[in-house]
């Protein structure tokens, strides 16, 4: 057997500078696409590089096969009876089954299925297209499935991508592949950076695609190359400054999408800004100008900063210049509005909220205030918060967004409202509370440390839940314009690591009460919003972020038992999960099965109360006198909240409940009788639900 002849791909489409913050994504899926396809068509190669600067995206796979393997084909065709005629005559059916298949009938065989049933068929090998002729419309398809929000035209065509297209490169090893994709046709003609390496550059083979921009073209292709050589260009620099850099992964990875050729310059700044909050100052710097922000051992900024250039200038001091003039004055700025924000108290802002709509059936922000202060009221008073402090708390907590500082750094709400909250001489806690009401802000941020600032969040995070399930524009798909599942999931985080007793539902429906809505069904939303809340925290369980070895199973049954808070749920679920592990449950998850089905049935429900001398049989005197022998144990277990105690002491139950099952009929001729197992099932099924209701798992 011959081996397969293989050669490298490479496909490059340049374009217009792309979105540098999407960079990364465009680049992934693009690869992804190409080697899905391809792997669909049978073709496999041995590696994959994919590449992206802020003008290209580009896969190069190697060793890829010339050629699809031949494939197996089998085809079922008409059955015999509608296939040949009483004189066996083939029929058109049979000439078009062999037709199709480009055979003469006489090489078609016959098979028969499994109820008896012959018909024709075809079996044969189909020929393996040509790798060259498949890339085209792999790339096609690839570059359609990008996650683009929005499409563009350019120029006087109908392609629409992105950003404008300027060049394609498409080469299955040396030989070119003619396409025509997104207006522009294919060579083998790449190009360098813009400034430095302006002219075409000609590639021999995919092979030397990196060292051709890199040499010739003075592009480094690779992003995750390119990001690693600034991150040490960069705390190069900054050691030569005397400190450390600032680099967070989100401004180093857009700093990485806007440059084909790093080229580190450090710059200084007026160290009378110094003295504006360490939070205005990176954002100044990091967010609004791309630069990398110096600090000395001990953490404090240093008046200096780190910018890459994309370009290598004969003259570094004028570019070092240019950023040093381009920075004072946002800089300025922003002293200016911190100055102008401390001539009156945080709390004077307050009554403008009501000025400021938050959403128009739910009022302005001083209304959510109102209602956020009330329900931090409520929160606080359970977790032993003082009740002055989360009430001056929720009403700063808005306060900043009429700041000059946040109007033009969004960013900082919340920051902001702590530096004006302490300036103004209020205590600390209640300053802190201002910003870590916003907490957490996305996946693994912090919590809030402080009391009333756990109060403010939680309320703050629900009554948005409440409001916007109330006016019907609850999350759709991957529409979640108010942020409901970070909401939810900061709720249920604050909860569970703060390890608070908080009555969730209760909380949800003063939440939902409180909002400004005429014939609202407000029981109805409470419920919707806990249902919600109770999803994303499944999601939690099942991935294994909190606990491993739950199923949905075992949290269906902790749900339908309704604890009131997440940490009551948390507890019970642990236990039911270890409690399955035991010999015993399978038996007894079988009966409560039974008994859950056997009280469905009954026409008037169970009884209340076991009549003891209506007990015939020696099984169901058994039971009852075991069920009560550990009534007041598991009792005594579940105020305490030791589930496993109580269903250890609720498995011993197991021999009683088989001989029961195995000896006594529940639904007895005798009414009486049968009431009164109902009633003795009844209470033995409410002892195991004040837990899980375990009827609800497999076995």
């Amino acid at each position: 057997m011959s081996a397969v002849e293989c050669r490298d791909f490479l496909v490059e489409l340049g374009t217009e500078e792309l979105p540098p913050k999407a960079l990364a994504e465009l680049e992934a899926a693009f690869a992804s696409s190409i080697v899905s396809q391809l792997e669909q068509c049978g073709v496999k190669g041995r590696s994959l590089q994919s590449f992206s600067t802020p003008r290209r995206l580009a896969v190069r796979i190697q060793k890829l096969p010339v050629r699809q393997p031949d494939q197996e084909v089998k085809r079922r065709g008409p059955p015999l009876r509608a296939a040949f005629d009483a004189g066996g005559t083939a029929t058109r059916a049979a000439m078009a089954f062999a037709e199709s298949c480009a055979v003469e009938l006489d090489a078609l065989g016959r098979e028969t299925d499994a109820k008896g049933n012959e018909y024709l068929c075809y079996a044969g090998t189909k020929a393996g297209a040509a790798t060259a002729d498949l890339l085209p419309a792999i790339v096609q398809k690839a570059l359609d499935a990008l996650p683009i929000p929005k499409r563009m035209r350019w120029g006087a065509g109908e392609a629409q991508f992105v950003r404008p297209v300027h060049w394609l490169v498409l080469m299955l090893g040396r030989e070119v592949l003619p396409t025509i994709i997104l207006g522009t046709t294919s060579g083998n003609l790449t190009r360098g950076h813009r400034f430095m390496a302006p002219k075409p550059i000609r590639l021999a083979s995919p092979a030397g695609y990196e060292s051709a921009l890199l040499n010739r073209g003075k592009v480094v292709a690779s992003f995750a190359e390119r990001r690693q050589r600034i991150r040490q260009q960069v705390e190069g620099a900054a050691v030569e400054l005397g400190g450390r850099a600032v680099i967070s992964d989100a401004l180093l990875d857009e700093v990485t999408a806007l440059v084909e050729w790093p080229v580190p310059v450090a710059g200084r700044f007026e160290e009378r800004f110094l003295a504006l909050p360490r939070e205005v100052l990176i954002s100044t710097l990091q967010d609004h100008q791309r630069y990398f922000a110096v600090e000395d051992a001990g953490g404090a900024l240093l008046p200096r900063f780190i910018t890459i250039s994309n370009i290598e200038s004969r003259d570094e001091s004028v570019v070092r210049a240019g950023n040093e003039r381009v920075v004072r004055p946002r800089l300025a700025d922003a002293a200016f509005f911190y100055e102008q924000d401390r001539k009156q108290p945080l709390l004077a802002r307050l009554p403008a909220l009501d000025a400021v709509t938050f959403q128009v059936k739910l009022g302005s922000v001083g209304d959510k205030v109102r209602r956020v202060a009330a329900l931090a009221q409520q929160v606080g008073a359970a977790i032993g918060a003082d009740a002055i402090q989360v009430r001056q708390a929720a009403e700063l907590a808005k306060c900043d967004l009429l700041s000059a500082m946040v109007g033009e750094f969004p960013e900082l709400q919340g920051i902001m409202g702590r530096y004006y909250a302490l300036a103004d001489g209020l205590p600390a806690e209640v300053a802190e509370a201002v910003r870590e009401h916003y907490l957490p802000r996305g996946a693994g941020d912090a919590l809030p440390a402080t009391l009333p600032g756990i109060a403010v969040a939680i309320a703050d995070k629900l009554d948005t839940l409440a409001g916007i399930f109330a006016i019907g524009q609850k999350p759709s798909g991957t529409r979640d314009p108010f942020g409901l599942r970070r909401a939810a999931i900061g709720v249920l985080r604050i909860a569970q690591e703060k390890r608070l007793e908080l009555d969730l539902r209760n909380l949800l429906d003063s939440a939902v009460r409180a909002q400004p809505l005429p014939d609202l069904a407000a029981e109805a939303v409470a419920s919707e919003v806990h249902g919600y809340i109770m999803e994303r925290l499944r999601a939690q369980y099942l991935e294994g972020s909190i606990a491993d070895g739950i199923s949905t199973e075992m949290f269906d049954a902790v749900l339908a038992s309704d604890p009131r808070s997440i940490a009551d749920f948390d507890a019970r679920l642990r236990a039911l999960r270890d409690f399955l592990q035991r010999a015993e449950a399978q038996s007894l998850t079988a009966a409560n099965k039974r008994i859950a089905n056997i009280l469905k049935k009954s026409a008037g429900g169970a009884p209340a109360a076991v009549d003891s001398s209506r007990l015939q049989l020696e099984a169901e005197q058994q039971l009852h006198a075991a069920v009560e022998s550990l009534r007041p144990g598991v009792e005594r277990a579940l105020q305490s909240r030791d589930y496993p105690a109580a269903l250890d002491q609720l498995s011993r139950l197991k021999p009683q409940v088989d001989r029961f099952f195995d000896q006594v009929l529940v639904n007895d001729p005798d009414q009486a009788l049968r009431d009164n197992r109902l009633a003795l099932l009844g209470g033995l099924r409410t002892l195991f639900t004040r837990i899980a209701d375990i009827s609800q798992l497999p076995g």
